[in-house]
C-alpha cells in the first residue's frame, strides 16, 4: 500500500520540470561534484541509501513502485526525502539502464577523509589504483563489503565512484562501508601503513603466490590491498610502495581473471585467514 501521506499527491509529469532537468545532468561528472548528488536507481539501492541519515535528497517513484515497495518510500521520508511521484517515462529519463525499475533516488555524496576511515582497528582495507572502468569499481565495492573491509580508498587517477555504472554494480553496498575518493596512491599507501597495515599489491606477474601467502600465515596481518587497472595492471611505481606484490594463482587454462573477481579471491583470503587469526 502507498503510504498516506503521498497518496493521491500530484505526480511530476513533465520532463522540463527544474528538478527533473537538475536530477538529469547529475549523469555528468562535473555537475555532480559541483552539487555532490548522486542517482542511485532500483529497489536495492534506494533502500540501502534510505537506511542512512540524510542520505536520500529526493526521491522519484511510479504508482507500481510505490505499491511494491512502501517500506523504502516511508524509510525514505523518516529520512527527510522529499517524495516525488512521477510517471514511469520520467523514471525511464533519469535511469541510465534500459528496463528501470520505478525508483529513482537523488543521493548526497558519502565520502569521507583518511582519518575517518582509516583508525587503529582497521584489519582490512582497499586501495583501487588507477582503475577507469566504473563496473570495476562498483563491483570491487561490493566485493570488499561482503569480505567485511573496513573501508575503500578511490584514488584521484579512478574513474568516479558516482558514476551511475560503478552505483549501480555496487548494487548498494557504496552505502555500506566508508569510502575515501580523490586521494592520491602514494598518500593512501603511507596513512595505511602508519595505521599498521602491510600494503599488498595484487598483480597478475606477482612474483609471490596467493597461496602460498595465505600458506605461511601472511594474510592474517591487517591489510591494504591494492588493485588496479584491469587492462595494463599496477605502474612500477605503485608496485614499488607495495610491501608484497602477489598474483592469484591460474590453476586451469584461462589466461586470467577479471578484476572483480581477482579483488574477491584476495579479499576473502585475507578474510578467512583474518578470522583465524588467535
Amino acid at each position: 500500500m502507498t503510504p498516506p501521506d503521498v497518496a493521491g499527491r500530484p505526480a511530476i509529469t513533465s520532463p522540463r520540470s527544474a528538478r527533473v532537468v537538475a536530477a538529469r545532468r547529475l549523469a555528468t561528472r562535473s555537475f555532480r561534484s559541483r552539487q555532490r548528488l548522486f542517482i542511485a536507481e532500483g529497489p536495492q539501492a534506494v533502500r540501502e541509501a534510505a537506511a542512512r541519515r540524510d542520505g536520500v535528497a529526493e526521491l522519484y517513484f511510479t504508482p507500481d513502485a510505490a505499491a511494491r515497495h512502501p517500506e523504502i518510500i516511508g524509510a525514505a521520508r523518516d529520512a527527510g526525502a522529499i517524495l516525488l511521484p512521477t510517471t514511469e517515462e520520467i523514471v525511464a529519463s533519469l535511469s541510465d539502464t534500459v528496463n528501470p525499475q520505478g525508483m529513482i533516488a537523488v543521493c548526497r555524496y558519502l565520502d569521507t577523509g583518511l582519518s575517518d576511515a582509516l583508525t587503529p582497528s582497521s584489519r582490512l582495507v582497499v586501495l583501487l589504483a588507477h582503475v577507469r572502468d566504473p563496473g570495476n569499481v562498483g563491483s570491487v565495492i561490493r566485493a570488499a563489503d561482503a569480505a567485511g573491509a573496513d573501508a575503500v580508498l578511490v584514488s584521484d587517477e579512478s574513474v568516479d565512484v558516482y558514476n551511475p555504472k560503478a552505483v549501480r554494480a555496487s548494487v548498494g553496498s557504496l552505502f555500506h562501508l566508508p569510502i575515501v575518493v580523490g586521494v592520491a596512491v602514494g598518500d593512501a599507501v603511507e596513512r595505511c601503513r602508519t595505521t599498521g597495515l602491510r600494503i599488498v599489491a595484487a598483480d597478475g606477474a606477482g612474483p609471490l603466490d596467493l597461496d602460498e601467502e595465505a600458506d605461511r600465515g601472511a594474510l592474517r596481518e591487517p591489510t591494504c590491498w591494492v588493485f588496479g587497472n584491469e587492462a595494463w595492471g599496477l605502474p612500477e611505481g605503485t608496485r614499488a610502495l607495495a610491501d608484497a606484490v602477489v598474483r592469484v594463482p591460474i590453476h586451469g587454462r584461462a589466461e586470467s581473471l577479471n578484476l572483480s573477481t581477482a579483488a574477491a579471491v584476495c579479499l576473502y583470503a585475507s578474510a578467512r585467514a583474518q578470522r583465524r587469526r588467535v
